[in-house]
């Protein structure tokens, strides 16, 4: 009877114990898009405190991109040296610092100088987090997590600005800031508790090259899809304000216009886990990239063959679009993952450099282009979807070797004896 009551206790505990785990690891993946997302209402505050312009106060958002996509790199050799639970605390003491330095700043100047070390440290949670979850589980429960954890990363958007909007109207921007110290706080003790220290008498990590991750073309061919996807989304995501705009819309209905397809995109992830667990993982990933490519087909159409009146087929195309994309996330990165699962860390600071590079590039590109409105959507989202086929087509292949026969160099002797037969016939 104690027996069966102790079991009881030990599951209940256990249980406990995952949800909490859930939950971190939730929050370590979100931690970037808060630090991007929450300061947004206080522009204008921050703007009348140091006396500058709007556009002066923007430039936070770019410096903050930057340390994002530089530090993606940093943290896979910092944890050969010193394991995940001290690169961890490393970077979140470092979110934390330029956190306070931001609080505590008297220029713009130094606003944007700390973006630039918050972005970098929160670059540990956005890399970590995934290696984590790699290390820790088997790919089937890998998989079910990152169905679970990515969905709610798709919140933060929606969630954050709204927070920060009210945390501004009672106790002003800098509290924004002091709000995101005490979340770093938080993730370093949680870090502490839950993730384990490497002992001095293993190895931390075998040291592996990024050229040696790049030769793997079933991690190079997911990874591609990633970025591709997440290009897609940020072509449209950077024109839409554009389009409603030209439709006579104004900022609280493009507000709200991102609604659907923050809903669409969780519906997506937990659509990935029900098909990954009855189809598995590369039937599911089949069905959810041809969800992909037929809203891509109705993207195309509508914004480059049709003329229309209206934003809702546009609006309709991209939120189902929205929901292939919550689905094919959490499969993608974790076929990525599974290729590297002792140097996962390494594996997924390389992955997130390479989605944020093509995204960036995608929303830089059309960006230059926003006055032809939602044709330039329709030409984005296209180009992106050839990065998507590229990326399924590479890895489906063992090697580089295998992606090389597929290009056969033309033979003369072979082109003269078919031009002679016929001939001869």
């Amino acid at each position: 009877m104690n027996n069966a009551s102790s079991i009881t206790t030990n599951s209940k505990s256990a249980n406990l114990q995952y949800f909490i785990l859930l939950g971190y690891l939730a929050l370590l993946s979100m931690l970037g898009f808060i630090a991007t997302d929450m300061y947004l209402p206080a522009f204008q505050n921050i703007a009348d405190s140091f006396s500058t312009s709007l556009n002066n106060v923007a430039f936070s958002l770019t410096t903050f991109l930057a340390g994002l996509a530089l530090g993606q790199l940093l943290y896979g050799p910092l944890v050969e040296k010193v394991g995940k639970q001290k690169a961890l605390i490393i970077g979140l003491a470092l979110f934390a610092a330029a956190s306070g330095t931001i609080v505590a700043s008297e220029s713009i100047v130094m606003l944007n100088i700390a973006r630039f070390f918050q972005a970098l440290g929160a670059c540990s949670a956005g890399v970590i987090w995934q290696a984590i979850v790699v290390e820790k589980y088997d790919a089937e429960k890998a998989q079910k997590i990152f169905s679970n954890i990515m969905p709610l990363v798709a919140l933060s958007p929606a969630v954050a600005p709204l927070i920060g909007a009210s945390i501004v109207s009672n106790f002003g921007w800098r509290a924004v800031f002091i709000t995101l110290v005490i979340i770093a706080l938080l993730l370093i003790v949680l870090t502490k508790w839950l993730v384990a220290a490497e002992t001095k008498q293993a190895e931390v990590q075998e040291s592996i090259s990024y050229k040696s991750i790049l030769k793997n073309t079933h991690y190079l061919g997911n990874v591609v899809i990633f970025g591709a996807c997440s290009a897609a989304f940020f072509s449209y995501l950077t024109v839409w304000p554009s389009v409603m705009i030209k439709y006579g819309y104004e900022a609280q209905a493009i507000g709200l216009s991102f609604i659907p397809q923050t809903i669409m995109f969780i519906v997506g992830g937990y659509m990935s886990k029900v098909l990954v667990k009855k189809l598995g993982a590369p039937t599911a990933l089949k069905y959810v990239l041809a969800l992909f490519f037929v809203c891509v087909a109705a993207i195309a159409i509508v914004t480059l063959v049709m003329k229309i009146e209206s934003i809702y087929p546009l609006l309709i195309a991209f939120s189902i679009l929205a929901a292939g994309n919550g689905a094919i996330y959490p499969i993608v990165v974790n076929n990525a993952l599974q290729q590297f699962s002792k140097n996962a860390t390494k594996a997924a600071g390389l992955q997130n450099f390479i989605q944020i590079g093509m995204a960036f590039g995608a929303s830089s590109i059309v960006a230059l282009l926003a006055q032809y409105a939602e044709m330039t959507i329709g030409l984005g989202v296209s180009l992106s979807a050839v990065g998507v086929y590229l990326g399924y087509l590479l890895s489906k292949h063992d090697n580089w070797t295998s992606v090389k026969q597929c290009f056969v160099k033309p033979d003369p002797a072979r082109i003269s004896a078919y031009a002679d037969k016929n001939s001869a016939e």
